[in-house]
This record gives C-alpha cells, sequence and structure tokens, in this order.
C-alpha cells in the first residue's frame, strides 16, 4: 500500500473514532457502564440490561415524548428520570444522579438536609441487577426525556444501598 492511500485510510478510520462523543452515549452498552461504574466505586457488584426492563422504559419514555414532564411512571420497578433542554445524553444523565452521592451519608443511611441522593442510591442499590433505560427527544424542542428502570427495585425504606 503506498503512501498516499495507507493516509488516506488512516485519515477515513480516525473520523469514525472522533465522532462526537453525544452520538455514542446512549446505547445500553453505554448506560450499563455507566451504573457499573459508580456500582464499583462501592464495591457493589454490576447491573445487566435486560429487555423486559428496557420495554417498559421505552414504553414510558414515549408516553413522556410530547411533554418531557419529569413525572414517575409509578411502574413496578425502581425509577430514576433525567431531562435536559437540548440532547442530553444517557451517560450524562447518569453522572447527573451519581453526581448526588455527595448528599449521601453511608454512615447514617440518609441524604443531607434539603438535599436529593434517593437516584444515586438507585444506581447503586445491591439487589437492583437488572436495568433498562430509554431516552427520547421531545416534540416541539422541549428537550430530552431520559428513564431508566430498576429491577428489584431500590431505595426499599429501612434498608442501605449497599
Amino acid at each position: 500500500m503506498d503512501l498516499f492511500k495507507l493516509s488516506l485510510f488512516l485519515f477515513y478510520v480516525s473520523s469514525f473514532t472522533m465522532l462526537p462523543s453525544s452520538l455514542a452515549q446512549d446505547s445500553p452498552q453505554d448506560f450499563v457502564n455507566a451504573h457499573n461504574a459508580a456500582r464499583a466505586q462501592v464495591g457493589v457488584g454490576p447491573v445487566k440490561w435486560d429487555e423486559k426492563v428496557a420495554s417498559f422504559a421505552r414504553q414510558y419514555a414515549n408516553q413522556r415524548i410530547n411533554d418531557c414532564r419529569l413525572m414517575h411512571s409509578s411502574g413496578p420497578y425502581g425509577e430514576n428520570i433525567a431531562w435536559g433542554s437540548s440532547d442530553l445524553s444517557g451517560i450524562a444523565a447518569v453522572r447527573m444522579w451519581v453526581d448526588e452521592k455527595q448528599f449521601y451519608n453511608p454512615r447514617t443511611n440518609t441524604c443531607a438536609t434539603g438535599k436529593v441522593c434517593g437516584h444515586y442510591t438507585q444506581v447503586v442499590w445491591r439487589s437492583s441487577v437488572r436495568i433498562g433505560c430509554a431516552k427520547v427527544k421531545c416534540t416541539n424542542n422541549r428537550g430530552t426525556f431520559i428513564t431508566c428502570n430498576y429491577d428489584p427495585p431500590g431505595n426499599v425504606v429501612g434498608q442501605r444501598p449497599f
């Protein structure tokens, strides 16, 4: 292969590896990896993608596509929801939930006064081992709605996440 063809080939390959990161942050594996990174930090085993849970997440996300309201589904699973005014990625949504870690006190199993930490504790809940997530771009430029569902549900009163 001559130098020109090699250079052209390398340019072609590198152009795919340098795609904007937002294009590659919404796959099932992206959601699983983001969850498992947070879980590993506290010594909790990994979650796995579950198509039944994901189907529920997709159905619920599609119900929110016209209004993008941050309303929980009241379904049979644990649930974290997120909204972004633009194209929020799945990884960014999980990061928002994990950022609540600073407000969680594992010694007392409580959140700091006036703070929220239940999204974080759901991400790292030891017995929640199956997840399914979905993302929709809401109509009329209303932003992005993301939901992750957890089976079995976490945040059980009186229990600790890890």
